[in-house]
């Protein structure tokens, strides 16, 4: 793709072992794949040999009480199951939402159940744990399967423009509006890449 816009996309990341982990993925409106349409993605590892991500914008209708029954008053709302990528579908990775508790309360419960993410706030839930170990006021969302890419196909993707790579906010992880998230990250960015917001589904239609 060679309509990438200015700024910080175009330059392009730096793509060093672990440069991406904690950021979003955010699909360029030509990104063909259908498992990535419109999709924003959290990269939870990235390395010399590939990267991990986690789609966060598909919920699905599966409340989160008939996979994990154990952590279904925890879950944030909607209370569905999200597809987190097209790999292992059966594999169940859940984010814990930790920016409202005390220092003190994340320490005493983290060596345990909780492991801190590079995104401030979010950390990595042991789901083989004990319920009653994490504090009071930690929301999940929890995903069922996972985006995988091997070594060095993440950064050829990214240097085609295939994605977009930002920021994210804390809150992105656990929206309450999945279906708009693609369109409020890219509104929210400065410069040109913002004007992707506006592209419409069906361009042909514009």
């Amino acid at each position: 793709m060679s309509d990438r816009p200015d700024g910080d996309a175009r330059e392009g990341p730096d793509l060093g072992a672990s440069a991406l982990r904690g950021r979003l993925l955010v699909a360029s409106p030509l990104l063909s794949d259908p498992n990535f349409d419109r999709t924003v993605v959290l990269l939870v590892e990235h390395g010399e040999e590939g990267a991990l991500g986690l789609v966060l914008d598909r919920p699905s209708e599966l409340p989160v009480g008939e996979v994990l029954s154990q952590w279904a008053p925890r879950a944030a709302a909607p209370g569905a199951m999200f597809l987190g990528g097209p790999v292992q579908p059966s594999a169940v990775i859940c984010l814990a939402r930790t920016s409202g508790l005390l220092a003190s309360a994340f320490e005493t419960s983290s060596d345990e159940l909780l492991t801190p993410t590079a995104v401030p706030g979010v950390a990595l839930l042991d789901l083989d744990g004990d319920p009653g170990g994490v504090p009071d006021g930690v929301e999940l969302r929890c995903f069922a399967g996972y985006a995988g890419w091997s070594e060095g196909q993440l950064e050829a993707e990214i240097d085609e423009g295939a994605w977009f790579v930002v920021d994210p906010s804390p809150d992105d992880p656990f929206t309450r509006r999945p279906s708009q998230l693609w369109r409020s990250v890219l509104a929210r960015q400065p410069g040109p890449l913002a004007r992707y917001a506006l592209y419409p589904r069906d361009p042909s239609t514009n």
